[in-house]
């Protein structure tokens, strides 16, 4: 119980300099800096990830600068949004650069493989896809094995159920859905693991370009449903892969304790 003293080694609460200080400590951690690019080389140790690259609006000489800083990286790099022409100016200086199409994603190193099976990503239509190949890419250049399970919408509800087993074996669930978004809800309903929905922009009128897909899944009657932007599939794939992530180190970490 507390008997109102400072604590030895313990922040002192009334330090009115504790904030600044804290402050300028973080204002020192390193980036590069090349002008209009600043390249953030210390977000792995904070986060568990690179910094990744939104290659939309950036010019093709950012583009190459930023290129040039990643040559001698030996961690994983992720360029999102990228097109044909951005990946091959960027694959000009890192050969080894893989576009992923789909995804419009170019990766750079892929994490290996934890054999962490547990990510599920699931697509309402085919149309989805796309958006899906975003979140699936993403999660496997984090380490995560990734399951694909598309075009099991609810209008035809029994595609969904086939898969029942693999849907409640997983540990987190990437669920993308345009038209009304029904899809989260529905999976939410039938597993215990965490569910991440996507909207897309994919439907007709009155689905305004996600939104109608982006309330339902926000207004979600089910537990366990959490919501990123309309076609982010980076942010869903990254947040299941750190909860897939998560359980496997603290699993690993009751096994070298000798706890089962």
């Amino acid at each position: 119980m507390s008997n109102g003293k400072h604590e030895p080694n313990q922040p002192d609460p009334s330090d009115s300099s504790l904030p600044i200080d804290a402050l300028r400590q973080f204002g020192a951690l390193p980036f590069r800096d090349m002008d209009s690019v600043k390249l953030d080389t210390d977000r792995l140790a904070r986060t568990g990830f690179s910094e990744v690259i939104y290659c939309p609006g950036k010019s093709d000489s950012q583009l190459r600068k930023i290129a040039q800083a990643l040559k001698d990286t030996s961690e994983s790099v992720l360029f999102s949004r990228i097109t044909p022409a951005q990946h091959a100016l960027v694959a000009a200086l890192l050969p080894d650069a893989i576009y992923h199409e789909q995804a419009r994603l170019t990766g750079l190193k892929r994490k290996p493989s934890q054999h962490t099976p547990g990510v599920t990503v699931v697509t309402a239509g085919s149309s989805d896809v796309p958006v899906a190949e975003e979140a699936a890419v993403t999660a496997e250049y984090m380490g995560c094995d990734v399951k694909r399970l598309y075009d099991v919408g609810v209008a035809g509800l029994h595609r969904l159920l086939a898969h029942l087993d693999s849907l409640q074996s997983s540990k987190a669930i990437v669920a993308v859905a345009g038209m009304e978004g029904a899809l989260p809800t529905v999976i939410a309903g039938l597993v215990s693991c965490p569910v991440v929905a996507v909207p897309t922009s994919t439907g007709y009128g009155a689905n305004l370009g996600g939104l109608a897909p982006l309330l339902t899944m926000l207004n979600s009657c089910a537990m366990g449903v959490s919501v990123v932007n309309i076609d982010n599939g980076l942010s869903a794939g990254y947040l299941a892969a750190r909860i897939v992530l998560q359980i496997e180190t603290a699993r690993r970490s009751l096994w070298s304790e000798g706890k089962p």
